[in-house]
C-alpha cells in the first residue's frame, strides 16, 4: 500500500519510516480495551484520533511540545499521500519513548476504584478514607503504569517509575503530565466534559522531553458529561466505555481472543468519539475530513 517502510504496528497506529528524523504515524480503525485488540473496528475511529490529536497538539503548544510537525497531507512525502490515509495521518518526529504509561487521574475510577477498594491505596500509595466512586481527587496524580509488549500494563507507584525510567526523568514526566492533564480538564469543563483520567506517552526529541503518539482522545482519556456526574456512581464516558460495559457482560475473561462486538456497540462507539471530538474543540468532524482530503492529482500510484 506505500514505498513506506513500516516500521512499528502497534493495537491501533502503524508507524512509517519517512527519513531517520521522521515518521509518518497512521491511525486505524482499530479498537482494543483491556490491552486486547477486537476483531471488528468502529469505522471513522483513526479520523477522530487523529483529528483530536493535532488539535490537542496546537492548543498545548505554550505548556507542552509535542512530536506532531504535521496534519497537512501537502506537507508529507508523495508515498504518503494516499487516499485511504486522509485524516489518519500526521508527519511526527521520531522519540525515544519512555518505557512507562504517564496516567494522570483526576477522579478515582476504574482500576484506580478498584485498587482503592481493595486496599485502601491508588497505585500502591496510601489515599483518604472514605472516597466515593469516581469522587474528584484533592488534586491530579500522576499513576504510572508499566508498558506492556504482551499482556497487560501493570499499575506502578511514582518511585517504581523512578527505578525504571532515572528521579529526574520520572519528575520531569510527571510535572508535563499533571500540566497538560490541568489545563486540559479546565478546558473540558468548561466544555461540559469531565477528564475522569488520562494517558500520556513521553519521549525524548533532541534531549528534550516531548509528548508523543496520542493525547487526550477517547482512547486515551476517560471522558465523562458533566451534568451526567455524581459522585458514587459510575457516569456513561463519552470513548470506548460501551465497548467495556458490553465484552466485561459477557464474562469474557479479558485474554485474548476477545468476544465479538454487537454492531450497535460499534456504533454507539463511534458516535461516542465523534460527540466527544466536537464537543472538546468546538469544530465539525465532517470538517476534518474534508480538510484532510488529498486531491486526486496528489494519490500516489
Amino acid at each position: 500500500m506505500s514505498e513506506l517502510e513500516l516500521v512499528h504496528r502497534g493495537k491501533v497506529r502503524e508507524m512509517y519510516r519517512v527519513d531517520d528524523k521522521h515518521l509518518l504515524m497512521v491511525a486505524s480503525d482499530r479498537i482494543s480495551a483491556f490491552d486486547v485488540v477486537f476483531n471488528e473496528p468502529v469505522p471513522d475511529k483513526g479520523r477522530v484520533l487523529t483529528a483530536m490529536t493535532a488539535w490537542w497538539s496546537d492548543w498545548l503548544g505554550d505548556i507542552a511540545p509535542t512530536h506532531v510537525v504535521s496534519a497537512n497531507p501537502a506537507d508529507f512525502p508523495a508515498a504518503a499521500r494516499r487516499s485511504e490515509w486522509a485524516g489518519r495521518a500526521l508527519l511526527v518526529r521520531r522519540a525515544e519513548m519512555l518505557p512507562i504509561e504517564c496516567i494522570v487521574r483526576g477522579y478515582i475510577t476504574g482500576s484506580a476504584w478498584k485498587e482503592y477498594q481493595r486496599s485502601g491505596t491508588m497505585h500502591d500509595e496510601p489515599m483518604p478514607a472514605g472516597l466515593a466512586e469516581s469522587q474528584q481527587l484533592a488534586e491530579p496524580v500522576f499513576t504510572p503504569s508499566t508498558k506492556a509488549t504482551d499482556g497487560h500494563d501493570v499499575n506502578i507507584s511514582f518511585d517504581a517509575a523512578a527505578d525504571i525510567v532515572g528521579a529526574e526523568t520520572a519528575a520531569a514526566a510527571r510535572q508535563l503530565s499533571v500540566d497538560m492533564y490541568s489545563a486540559a480538564a479546565a478546558h473540558a469543563f468548561e466544555r461540559g466534559i469531565i477528564i475522569a483520567d488520562t494517558k500520556f506517552e513521553l519521549g525524548f526529541v533532541d534531549g528534550s522531553l516531548v509528548v508523543a503518539d496520542e493525547w487526550l482522545t477517547p482512547d486515551s482519556s476517560r471522558f465523562w458529561p458533566k451534568a451526567q456526574w455524581h459522585p458514587g456512581s459510575s457516569p456513561p464516558s463519552l470513548d470506548k466505555q460501551p465497548v467495556r460495559d458490553a465484552t466485561e457482560a459477557t464474562g469474557w475473561n479479558k485474554e485474548p481472543p476477545p468476544p465479538p462486538l454487537p454492531d450497535e456497540v460499534i456504533a454507539s462507539t463511534r458516535d461516542r468519539y465523534i460527540e466527544a471530538y466536537e464537543t472538546l474543540t468546538g469544530e465539525s468532524f465532517s470538517d476534518w475530513v474534508s480538510r484532510s482530503a488529498v486531491p486526486p492529482e496528489a494519490i500516489a500510484s
